[in-house]
């Protein structure tokens, strides 16, 4: 089977964080992460004001969760986050990209909310994942 392929093509603005394009070859498993906040296994809202130790408790949470199926961060083909309004992008980015980052980064969207589900809820982390079935 063909792997997974993370495509930056020439004419568009070459990130270390992020591809454009992925292709995902038939026969792969796919994997539909639900949206991750930072809460822990009770509930709890961990980090409540804090978006930086809010986005990695989410991150944490991401990662458990695609362990379950199998998959890690090299398998995510999307990551989709949700920041409310307000929250320093620069420093959610900073808490969490060091460990996002890769030579094949998968594509990212992000986009600003006026609240989540989590009351005082200040991130949320979704990603579409895909392993090759040998």
């Amino acid at each position: 089977m063909q792997s997974i392929q993370k495509l930056r093509p020439e004419g568009l603005v070459r990130s270390p964080a992020f591809s454009h394009v992925a292709i995902v070859p038939p026969g792969a498993s796919t994997v539909y992460l639900g949206g991750q906040n930072a809460v822990d296994e009770h509930g709890t809202l961990i980090g409540e004001g804090d978006a930086a130790e809010q986005a990695r408790h989410a991150l944490h949470n991401a990662k458990t969760a695609l362990a379950a199926t199998g998959a890690t961060f090299d398998d995510v083909v999307q990551w989709n986050v949700l920041l409310v309004d307000g929250v320093d992008i620069n420093s959610v980015y900073a808490a969490i990209g060091p460990e996002l980052a890769s030579d094949e980064p998968p594509l990212v969207c992000a986009a600003i909310v006026s609240q989540l589900g989590i009351p005082g809820g200040l991130i949320e982390i979704s990603a579409v994942a895909a392993m090759a079935i040998d």
